[in-house]
């Protein structure tokens, strides 16, 4: 039986640099097979650093190669489905970071390839795999009873930048790099939304269960956007979603989720400090709190661990599929559409880009 899976990683951008490629190198039951960039500078400079056996230039090369299972897409967002759909037609498992598209029809394009290939996709929403989340929603499904109420915020900082400057590993830019057409931050509405409208959904989602319906609206001012949403949940519960880039104070995201025997309060950290969740369950019965340690905040290698081990042996971990990447995706269409309307919107009603 295969012991690691053989990942290919297509970007050597940012978050390659800043998470992929060590996941690879430190993943227990992942080989860094080999790299590809059309920068051949970069490209070989991320060589020389993290020493993949093997170096590509062409993205189609690397695909065609028989000794490669996976990949990893880290590109900019509008090559996630185009790349994808490319490695699964030639027969590789596929780890796409989020979001996994901007507009509904693409996605459901790439549910479709996913279905007739029958091979893997997971969406990079490494956050499922932060220790003290996981512990909030074991305890959500096995002790908490029904749902009341569930709110979580996502508030980036105008901090951030310096944080991320002092801990990230300095990040080497190419002036050969691949660029899309339209330059994502033309759109400052749209590009926030999908970097990190796709993460507050998908926490929701991975807590609280489906959305089935979202009422928005959006508050632009001195440069910072605001999308209150309240969510309509599967489960009947109450829901609210707090969007804001930038809050002037400390990176500020979180949750609270009010049950039948029990309460939790989660606060999240800025994901590059490598920090799970601190995570308060409160227990009804005991009328006392708990707090799991989770001192592996390395959740970009968890999940590259989970997803390895997924192609490798069958084993599921709750990770992202492509269903969930399309959910997220018709979530943040259905919040641009409410902020315009002021009326609910469901989700499967919702076409469109974000």
């Amino acid at each position: 039986m295969k012991t690691k899976l053989n990942i290919g990683v297509l970007g050597c951008g940012p978050i390659s640099q800043a998470a992929h490629f060590e996941s690879a190198v430190k993943a227990k039951n992942v080989k860094l097979y080999a790299i590809c960039d059309l920068a051949r500078d970069l490209a070989d400079r991320m060589a020389a650093m993290h020493a993949p056996q093997k170096v590509y230039y062409d993205y189609a090369e690397m695909l065609a190669d028989p000794e490669l299972d996976a990949v990893i897409i880290a590109t900019s967002d509008a090559f996630h489905i185009p790349t994808s759909i490319q490695a699964l037609q030639a027969g590789k498992a596929v780890l796409c970071e989020k979001p996994l598209g901007i507009s509904v029809e693409e996605v459901q394009l790439l549910k479709s390839k996913v279905e007739e290939t029958g091979l893997f996709l997971q969406v990079g929403n490494m956050k499922r795999f932060d220790q003290g989340l996981q512990s909030a929603r074991d305890f959500i499904q096995t002790e908490m009873g029904e749902m009341l109420a569930f709110k979580a915020w996502y508030c980036d900082s105008t901090h951030r930048y310096t944080l991320t400057d002092a801990v990230q590993p300095y990040i080497v830019k190419s002036a050969n790099a691949r660029k899309p057409a339209k330059d994502p931050k033309e759109d400052l509405r749209q590009y926030y939304m999908l970097a990190h409208g796709s993460h507050l959904l998908d926490t929701a989602r991975f807590l609280a269960g489906e959305i089935v319906a979202v009422r928005a609206r959006l508050n632009q001012r001195y440069g910072a956007y605001c999308w209150f949403t309240e969510i309509a949940l599967a489960n009947g519960a109450l829901g609210h979603l707090d969007l804001t880039v930038a809050v002037r104070m400390d990176w500020h995201e979180g949750f609270q989720i009010y049950g039948e025997n029990g309460s939790v309060l989660g606060k999240t950290y800025n994901p590059w400090l490598f920090r799970s969740s601190d995570v308060e369950i409160f227990h009804e019965d005991t009328a006392a709190t708990s707090r799991v340690l989770a001192a592996d905040g390395h959740f970009y290698r968890r999940q590259l661990e989970a997803f390895a081990d997924k192609v490798l042996h069958g084993t599921d971990h709750n990770a992202a599929t492509v269903d969930d990447g399309l959910a997220a995706v018709c979530g943040m269409v259905a919040i641009q559409q409410s902020t315009q309307s002021g009326e609910w919107v469901p989700l499967n009603d919702v076409k469109g880009a974000v």
